[in-house]
C-alpha cells in the first residue's frame, strides 16, 4: 500500500486538524463539518496529482489553449453518516464523479470492547475499470473500510483504489495494508499511534458522526 500522510509536511491542513480535535471548537457543528469538508478538498487536491492526464484543446474567445486535464473515470464512495462532509469536500474537486454511499456501523456485543461491522444500505454504480475513491473520516481498526470494500466487489473490479481518511490509527493503517491490493493508495491527514480498549483512536477527536450531526438515537 502507498501511504500519503500529509501531516509529515507543514501546511494549512494542520489548522483544520487542530480545530476538529479541539474540545472548545469542535462543538460548533457547522465549523466541524466545514473543516472536514476543507480537509477533503486538500486530500483530493493532493490525490489529483497522481491521476492520468491528457493534453486537451480548450476553445477561448481569442483562440485555443492546450490544457492537461484528468482522464480518470471516478466513482466516489463514502461511508455514512460521518463520511458526508468528507464526501462533499472531495466532490467539490471531482464534481463529475459518479457517487456511491454505504452504511457501515459497529454493532456491539455483550462486551463494549467487542463488535461486528454491519453493512446495510448500499447504492453504487458499476466500478468496473474505474478509479474508486473510498472515503471514511476515521480509520480506527480498519474493519469498516474492509467491510465496505467487500460489499462493493459485486459492482466490479476498479482499476485504481484510493482510500481517503482524516485521522487514522497505526493499527488501522496496518490492518488495511493487509486487506487491500498492494497498489492501493491511502491519503490521510494524520496518523495517531493508539487505540483504546473500545477501538477508538487516541487522542483522535471523538465520534465524528456525532460531532457533525448530533448523537445517535440510543436503543
Amino acid at each position: 500500500m502507498h501511504i500519503h500522510n500529509l501531516s509529515e509536511q507543514n501546511s494549512i491542513l494542520n489548522t483544520f486538524i487542530s480545530e476538529i480535535r479541539h474540545t472548545g471548537i469542535q462543538t460548533d457543528r457547522m465549523r466541524f463539518r466545514k473543516n472536514i469538508e476543507r480537509i477533503g478538498e486538500i486530500l483530493g487536491y493532493e490525490m489529483s496529482k497522481t491521476l492520468n492526464y491528457k493534453t486537451t484543446p480548450v476553445k477561448t474567445p481569442l483562440g485555443t489553449s492546450d490544457i492537461l486535464l484528468p482522464q480518470n473515470d471516478i466513482v466516489l464512495c463514502s461511508v455514512l453518516r460521518a463520511g458526508v462532509p468528507l464526501h462533499n469536500g472531495l466532490l467539490n474537486y471531482f464534481d463529475m464523479a459518479d457517487n456511491a454511499f454505504i452504511s457501515a456501523y459497529r454493532q456491539h456485543k455483550k462486551h463494549p470492547e467487542s463488535f461486528d461491522i454491519v453493512v446495510e444500505y448500499l447504492a453504487c454504480p458499476s466500478i468496473e475499470g474505474k478509479t474508486l475513491i473510498l472515503a471514511d473520516p476515521m480509520l480506527a481498526t480498519g474493519q469498516s473500510l474492509q467491510a465496505t470494500f467487500e460489499a462493493l466487489k459485486p459492482f466490479g473490479a476498479p482499476k485504481d483504489i484510493h482510500l481517503v481518511c482524516v485521522i487514522g490509527s497505526q493499527t488501522g493503517v496496518d490492518f488495511i495494508g493487509k486487506h487491500f491490493p498492494n497498489d492501493t493508495h491511502l491519503w490521510i491527514a494524520t496518523i495517531d499511534e493508539t487505540l483504546n480498549n473500545k477501538g477508538y483512536i487516541v487522542p483522535g477527536l471523538g465520534d465524528a458522526g456525532d460531532l457533525a450531526f448530533g448523537k445517535k438515537l440510543q436503543h
